[in-house]
């Protein structure tokens, strides 16, 4: 089950810290919309309905919970960068993901909104120093976190789900 879970494993908490590996992250950041589309392309309505592991979401609900997910760290990248050291805001992705929009909605929506946000986030990305990726913000349940690590995590992230659905392909032999 934990392969099905995190089919590139967890996500190391350790962040490497270097320019090299910002860079590397940024470039799996800016390729993530194109890789999640082409890990959906030719899905039918009912493949797109098919959970990627029991208990788990639909390939519908993960397109649309990867846009959720990212417009929430794109804000705290622009929350960052202006104050200091914020208090973000949580939210519920598993409710999220149960709301009628991301359980029946259609998937390029999201992939509209996901492109678009991408090049948004690698554009600000991009111009940021090794200052600005030290820049803190508070996560009420992770405490201070640098934007060094958080981009890290959302590269991990689109990785992540990408996995999720070419590893169904794999097992359904789609």
């Amino acid at each position: 089950m934990e392969e099905l879970r995190y089919p590139i494993g967890r996500f190391d908490w350790q962040s490497p810290g270097t320019a090299e590996a910002r860079r590397e992250a940024i470039a799996v950041i800016a390729s993530t919309p194109a890789n999640l589309r082409a890990a959906v392309a030719g899905l039918s309505e009912d493949q797109l309905d098919t959970t990627y592991r029991p208990g788990g979401w639909t390939v519908r609900q993960l397109v649309h919970h990867v846009a959720d997910s990212h417009l929430n760290s794109y804000v705290r990248f622009r929350l960052a960068l202006t104050e200091e050291e914020p208090t973000i805001k949580t939210y519920e992705e598993a409710r999220w993901a149960e709301l009628p929009d991301a359980r029946s909605g259609p998937v390029e929506v999201s992939f509209t909104l996901l492109e678009s946000l991408h090049l948004r986030c690698v554009s600000l990305l991009d111009s940021m120093s090794g200052v600005d990726f030290a820049r803190r913000f508070h996560h009420p349940e992770r405490g201070l976190m640098d934007l060094d690590l958080l981009t890290h995590l959302y590269a991990w992230h689109g990785r992540h789900h990408v996995a999720h659905v070419t590893a169904l392909r794999r097992r359904m032999g789609w």
